[in-house]
């Protein structure tokens, strides 16, 4: 069992365990040592970050750590996450590392590593690497010690690869494009890219002072961003997260559309162009039932994985699959990227409408989704409800009740403290009585 990575890397509240200096420093060496090649004179690592205040003592710490180990660090600045994943492979480093808590509130911040290949790691090598953190490593001889150094360009390397994945030619000509970059990450590479392509580009979310970042903005709420959407007529919305590898949609009447309306539309645009490698989607638990039955419909395959953009990866390299991602807007195109790439996605969403000559309502509303309900119940430290045998018999009679009208499914979640219960059914009144039964029972076992 991991004690320090969670779903995405390592994550909490600045300057409280684990989310302090002192551990960031552990941190940088523990992966400086575990990542160094004794056979190679050179040793790298890029570090990204968002917008965070609590960004600058993190890339100091594990700046110190890293070259503590005999690692050259390359500081990226602020850099989308998937930027990180590329930069990683393109300027053959040893590591990655994104400092960003993604979605989550600027009190909070994390950790997340790529390896050399521009991947996440595995669950594997993160408990390899706890063990290397907690018994602490030999560090580097005076002489070995590595240096660091800013990359001024890195936005413009990473712009200029996602370009690159639109089909040759393609122009964004006379698209009004919102883009709600939620004072992060790509509060200056996005409006840029768009412009670059043509768009007429209405920026929200694209002043960051430390403290906004996903602040009323973003993906995880998009009221700001819709409402602008319909003020200026523009034909769609785009809305990144505080680290932008996760994007949501919005049509040209405000009306909101998730990764799975996304993930559908790809899938069979892909099909028909017979570039669906594998003939399947690979998508997570979370992804609504009505995304399978479209699917189905299509004859596209839907592989299912646990939560986390990075089991969706796992699975897509194992199976050969070339396009995956999450409902709640991770959506990984292997072909271009090694992670969930929000505005890529984002782009890839205006090439099909520029391709089609349809509207952004036309194209984001691709399925009915079946009502889904999803409610979180927070715990303390040392908790643990779901062990609880009066939960585990909530859960139980739940399944029980929905059993051929619909699905259940309860998780710890990875980045929170918090147990999510979500469960689909088109039966309104079951839906809401499986899901109230199952929380009373959670919060009862929080008491």
């Amino acid at each position: 069992m991991r004690k320090l990575f969670g779903t995405d890397g390592v994550r909490g509240k600045a300057n409280l365990h684990p989310m302090t200096a002192d551990m960031a420093l552990r941190i940088g060496a523990a992966v400086g040592r575990y990542f160094r090649r004794e056979n190679d004179n050179v040793h790298r690592v890029v570090i990204g970050k968002d917008t965070r205040l609590s960004g600058y003592m993190f890339e100091n710490a594990l700046t110190a750590g890293l070259t503590s180990t005999g690692m050259n660090v390359l500081l990226l600045g602020p850099v989308p996450t998937p930027a990180v994943g590329l930069m990683t492979r393109s300027m053959r480093a040893d590591l990655g590392v994104m400092i960003s808590a993604s979605h989550n509130p600027a009190e909070d911040n994390g950790i997340k590593f790529f390896g050399p290949d521009g991947y996440k790691l595995s669950d594997e090598v993160e408990l390899e690497l706890e063990a290397l953190i907690e018994s602490g490593v030999e560090l580097a001889q005076a002489h070995n010690i590595g240096r660091a150094k800013r990359i001024d360009d890195a936005r413009f390397r990473y712009g200029e690869r996602i370009k690159s994945s639109l089909p040759r030619g393609m122009r964004l000509d006379g698209l009004r494009v919102v883009i709600d970059c939620a004072n992060g990450a790509a509060h200056r590479t996005a409006p840029e890219i768009l412009w670059e392509l043509g768009a007429d580009v209405i920026p929200v979310g694209v002043s960051p002072d430390g403290k906004n970042i996903n602040r009323g903005c973003g993906s995880t709420q998009p009221g700001v961003a819709a409402e602008t959407v319909v003020a200026h007529g523009a034909h769609v919305g785009i809305c990144l997260d505080g680290d932008a590898d996760r994007v949501i949609l919005i049509d040209e009447t405000g009306t909101v559309a998730d990764g799975d309306q996304l993930m559908a539309l790809l899938a069979s645009a892909w099909a028909a162009d017979g570039r669906l490698t594998g003939g399947a989607l690979v998508a997570t638990v979370m992804s609504n039932l009505g995304l399978e039955r479209f699917l189905q419909d299509r004859g596209i395959g839907l592989e299912r994985t646990g939560v986390g953009d990075r089991y969706v990866v796992e699975r897509m390299r194992q199976g050969g699959f070339n396009l995956g991602g999450e409902q709640s807007g991770h959506i990984v195109m292997s072909d271009y990227a090694t992670t969930g790439d929000g505005l890529m996605a984002g782009l890839h969403f205006l090439a099909e409408m520029v391709r089609s000559g349809q509207k952004a309502s036309e194209l984001a509303r691709q399925f009915e989704p079946v009502p889904q309900l999803l409610k979180n119940v927070r715990f303390e430290a040392g908790q643990v409800p779901l062990e609880a045998g009066s939960v585990q018999d909530a859960i139980a009679r739940a399944e029980g009740q929905l059993n051929g009208q619909g699905r259940l499914l309860i998780r710890k979640s990875g980045t929170e403290p918090l147990i999510r219960v979500m469960a689909e059914s088109e039966d309104p009144e079951l839906l809401n009585r499986t899901v109230s039964d199952v929380v009373s029972a959670v919060e009862a076992a929080t008491v």
